[in-house]
């Protein structure tokens, strides 16, 4: 794979070419946003990456908005994003609301941001509902991916993703990324990235659009395996609940008491946060999240290795429970 890692190109007869600074764009990083848009079904070239999926939301969110807008925020969803919103950018001015996605949205916000599935509740949004009211509506996709799910086709305005979950795949790329259907979001997001930097360097950009060569081969296969295991979650006698919402590699279960012993029993599954990647981890969510989370909450995620040796590991390590 071809990776320039120029941070400068020389002006054409005396006039900026293509490319001129490698803070704005370059070649590495428009390769894989243009890859990306085409899995989306954006227009052409109308996605962006960013340093990091927390940087896409930020700019996202300071790019389309200002100080006094409101945005719905679906609830139980990755817990940074509200963090984003009402810890740090609460003090500039931007007002957020919580709703149940799973119905409308309310009214007199002007964002509405959906995760499709929420992380770690695995709740499904009501796309169409969504898409009739006159706020723009952004999807996080990030544990969906465009394998199962394609927002702007549904009517969403912008899709978002930490691309360092299952879009590079490997856990080694720390990336996030938006997907604009209107050019004229698109301009102003890159507008305000070439002004503030948050930009992806190039070699994660490479690493990027070498996750997105694998990403469906990869996402069917945890699917299939996330199902498998569903299943025999489900009947197992020291898990109180399963949530999955059909489809991914995504998972999350409730044991009683103490989810500690269940992580330190592990032995193939990798017992770190983060998801998305080619090795299964698990953790426990309570620890980040408080008690916005129930304490025995697992959040699993169904990496390439076999079904029965992924079960095989769990089965012991809720002995453990």
């Amino acid at each position: 794979m071809s990776i320039d890692r120029s941070t400068i190109w020389p002006y054409v007869d005396g006039e900026p070419g293509e490319f001129l600074y490698s803070r704005y764009d370059h070649p590495t990083g428009v390769a894989a946003e243009r890859k990306l848009a085409v899995l989306e079904g954006a227009p052409d070239g109308q996605a962006l990456l960013f340093a990091s999926g927390s940087a896409a939301t930020t700019s996202l969110l300071l790019a389309l908005l200002e100080p006094g807008r409101k945005v719905a925020l679906a609830e139980g969803g990755y817990f940074g994003t509200g963090v984003i919103m009402r810890e740090e950018l609460g003090r500039w001015g931007l007002e957020c609301v919580e709703f149940d996605q799973t119905g409308p949205p309310p009214d007199g916000v002007d964002l509405i941001w959906l995760e499709a599935p929420s992380n770690p509740f695995l709740t499904m949004p009501d796309l169409a509902a969504a898409a009739t009211h006159p706020a723009k509506v952004v999807v996080d996709s990030t544990a969906a991916t465009p394998v199962h799910l394609r927002p702007l086709e549904h009517g969403a305005d912008l899709v978002l993703h930490s691309a360092t979950k299952y879009l590079a795949g490997h856990s080694d790329a720390l990336a996030g990324a938006v997907v604009s259907r209107d050019p004229a979001d698109h301009e102003r997001l890159w507008q305000f990235r070439q002004r503030t930097g948050p930009t992806c360097a190039a070699d994660v950009a490479a690493l990027v659009s070498r996750g997105l060569k694998t990403l469906r081969v990869r996402v069917e296969r945890q699917t299939e395996t996330a199902r498998d295991l569903v299943e025999r979650l489900r009947s197992h006698p020291a898990v109180a609940n399963v949530r999955y919402p059909g489809f991914g590699g995504l998972l999350s279960f409730d044991v009683a008491g103490d989810p500690l012993p269940v992580e330190r029993a592990l032995r193939l599954i990798r017992n770190a946060t983060s998801l998305g990647g080619v090795d299964s981890t698990l953790e426990s969510r309570h620890r980040w999240e408080g008690d916005r989370v129930p304490v025995g909450l697992l959040r699993l995620s169904v990496g390439l290795e076999d079904a029965d040796e992924l079960w095989a590991d769990l089965a012991q390590a809720l002995a453990a429970a």
